[in-house]
């Protein structure tokens, strides 16, 4: 798989932009601020429906426009579709293929695939629990874009129940009281979605194990695969490989435990959006204990750990390296750059040409201005 065309309208720097690009290696390179990295977000925007760099959609609509159109042609076993998704904040998203509109935006994730390193990928070893949980979902819609609804439902239901939360901590007495039969409504659809969420998530990190190990193993020589390990930590007690209605079972009795505790608060205090992923390295957790070279080594070993996920279960996701060379010393780029040149594509932005790895040196553009224009 591979975006064989790109065009892109008034999507953050540019009002208008058309690029070919082939398949293996294409770097972009051009000094920070001129827009290297809008071109590789778009197609990664195009694969998850939403962005690396930021939250929120504002930000990748140009200034003074109303909407951004992204559009890339993409080639599958020799087969061309267009994809398209217009971004409109503050209203839905629309989506469509081959000039035939989706049903709902999210029909288009997962019908191309990215995986993206980034300098803030360091945050997924050292950063707080939602860094991983994103990891996680981001991963998972990939893997089974299915999961982008179930995900969405509990985010929903969640919002609702912690509405209640408040106003039934603010009413307080007997007012507050009369709202439990309406809590346990959303109690059943918490628990059911929950539930699912994180039997699911705990399959996903089962199955990242063993690659996490060897690709450690690769990207930090002398290191042993067993160094590397990363482990579900969810926000209550679940025994090892418990089913969907165990876990909802269990998730239940949580609830109920910590009914005050949540009155009190105004907040649901279980569930996946309190969940961790726990990376450890020689039996050590990395935040607090690996030096910054590796937790870069843990980091970027979850990405080709994601990569090689990914492309066991299909086609070779495209492999997105955002200025990542700029963060890492000699070896480690020497070492990266070998461990994925021979994905079918590659997109690579670097500040400085030199950063780039002989290895990843490819089909350059150079990008200034506002322009992208093919080097020499």
């Amino acid at each position: 798989m591979y975006v064989a065309h790109l065009s892109l309208h008034d999507f953050r720097s540019y009002e208008t932009l058309e690029i070919d690009l082939d398949p293996g290696v294409s770097s972009f390179v051009g000094r920070n601020g001129q827009g290297k990295t809008n071109i590789v977000e778009a197609i990664d925007y195009l694969s998850r429906l939403s962005s690396h760099r930021v939250a929120a959609d504002l930000p990748l609509v140009r200034r003074g426009a109303e909407r951004a159109v992204v559009r890339a042609a993409v080639v599958r076993d020799d087969r061309r579709a267009v994809l398209e998704v217009e971004i409109n904040p503050g209203k839905s998203n629309r989506a469509r293929v081959n000039r035939g509109p989706l049903p709902k935006a999210r029909d288009l994730v997962g019908l191309v695939r990215t995986v993206v390193f980034a300098p803030d990928d360091l945050a997924l070893v050292k950063g707080d629990p939602t860094e991983r949980r994103r990891f996680a979902d981001d991963l998972l819609v990939l893997r089974a874009p299915r999961y982008a609804g179930v995900r969405a439902d509990y985010d929903r239901v969640l919002k609702q129940r912690n509405s209640l939360l408040k106003t039934a901590r603010a009413r307080g007495g007997s007012a507050g009281e009369s709202m439990l039969s309406t809590l346990e409504v959303w109690d059943e659809r918490l628990a059911r979605l929950g539930a699912e969420v994180m039997t699911t998530r705990a399959a996903l990190v089962e199955d990242l194990v063993p690659l996490l190990g060897t690709a450690y193993e690769a990207v930090a020589r002398g290191a042993h695969r067993d160094d590397a390990v990363i482990s579900y930590r969810p926000s209550f007690e679940v025994p090892t490989g418990e089913d969907g209605a165990d876990v909802e079972a269990l998730f239940h009795v949580e609830l109920a435990r910590r009914r005050r505790d949540e009155l009190d608060r105004g907040v649901t205090l279980v569930g996946p959006h309190r969940d961790d992923l726990l990376c450890e390295l020689g039996g050590l957790p990395v935040k607090g204990y690996a030096s910054h070279g590796e937790g870069w080594s843990f980091a970027l070993a979850m990405r080709l750990a994601s990569y090689d996920l990914l492309r066991s279960s299909g086609d070779d996701p495209i492999l997105v390296l955002d200025d990542v060379f700029a963060e890492l010393d000699t070896g480690r780029r020497e070492q990266l750059a070998e461990l994925v040149a021979g994905a079918e594509q590659v997109l690579v932005t670097a500040a400085v040409a030199g950063d780039v790895p002989e290895a990843l040196r490819g089909r350059r553009y150079d990008v200034a201005d506002g322009g992208v224009v093919p080097h020499g």
